[in-house]
């Protein structure tokens, strides 16, 4: 137990240090200053939690097909559910070493929620109970490490290195961001079988340096916001390469709202872009700080419309709404 609690820190350290090595590689460009300014504007105090909280490192948020919204931290309340209004629902997690890794949530087509757990190396599907009903992914468990387990030997296909986030296909494929280590991109069938991975460690079109988070539209195009390339890669459900957008800023987190004309909101450090599903920016709005009113490194982002988003500011330890008239 002692050797599986100190990977699980050792995972965690790194996650983060993975994470702030980005925000020193920022390129600010000429090109940013000519990019429309939207008039988005804060919601103040739209997220009403229990008095006195304790809120970790906020990693990840998600809207529900019933406007629910789930928020994750990296605290003492791993988990917690709000109404479309902002009331406090419930929490759950509590005392769960599964957290430690917090790094994602989202929904599935269908409305189920999904956990990405970059320590554990597990991504867990829960029903609307919050029970456990599936994963993918999988990790040695103590006892099996210090009796029959290879420490060194190569991982199977479906074994993840600290992966970063999930989407769908119309099929129910599922498509993994393989993330901070295996910088890659895996493709699972409905039933969380493995079909294949594509992509490594690089700088060159196809590879990536932190695929950090993943989306896939309504054509089933997949969206990987390639943070450490500072840019967005797309591509088929087989894994064929269609375009590379390079951005002005390293993409950190990636949303895309509902309905049949869909846009892509990108967040980023101290800035959100919008952008249309050509790789164009229509526009961006934020300025960088960890204070109230400010935007700070999203970790999450949902954009159940063009008109309202939900930021998980990472480091500022902070839920948000945005919206724009």
């Amino acid at each position: 137990m002692k050797k599986r609690f100190l990977l699980s820190l050792i995972c965690g350290v790194a996650i983060s240090l993975c994470a702030v090595a980005p925000m020193n590689a920022q390129r600010d460009s000429a090109a940013a200053a000519s990019i429309p300014q939207l008039p988005f504007h804060l919601v103040e105090d739209f997220f009403n939690y229990p008095a006195n909280s304790i809120v970790g490192r906020v990693s990840g948020i998600a809207v529900g097909p019933k406007g629910n919204i789930i928020a994750l931290n990296r605290g003492y309340h791993p988990v917690q559910e709000f109404t479309s209004e902002g009331s406090f629902v419930r929490s759950w997690g509590e005392g769960s070493g599964m957290f430690v890794g917090a790094h994602a949530v989202r929904f599935d087509p269908q409305g189920n929620l999904w956990y990405v757990d970059a320590a554990d190396n597990i991504i867990y599907r829960f029903d609307s109970k919050g029970r456990t009903v599936g994963t993918l992914g999988t990790n040695p468990e103590p006892w099996t490490w210090l009796t029959h387990v290879i420490e060194h030997a190569v991982p199977g296909k479906a074994a993840f290195y600290q992966e970063t986030d999930i989407g769908w296909s119309k099929d129910g494929s599922m498509f993994v961001s393989d993330g901070y280590g295996n910088s890659r991109v895996v493709k699972f069938d409905k039933d969380g079988n493995f079909v294949k991975a594509w992509g490594e460690r690089g700088g060159q079109p196809g590879d990536f340096n932190t695929p950090h988070s993943l989306v896939v539209d309504n054509n089933d195009i997949i969206y990987v916001a390639d943070r450490g390339n500072s840019r967005i890669q797309t591509f088929d459900t087989d894994g064929n390469r269609k375009a590379v957008w390079d951005l002005p800023t390293a993409p950190w987190a990636l949303c895309l709202t509902n309905g049949p004309n869909q846009v892509l909101f990108v967040g980023s450090v101290g800035r959100v872009y919008k952008m249309d599903l050509t790789g164009k920016i229509l526009g961006s709005f934020g300025r960088p700080g960890k204070m109230a009113g400010t935007i700070d490194s999203i970790h999450g982002i949902a954009c159940p419309d063009e008109k309202a988003v939900y930021l998980a500011n990472l480091y500022a330890s902070r839920l948000d709404k945005w919206v724009a008239p």
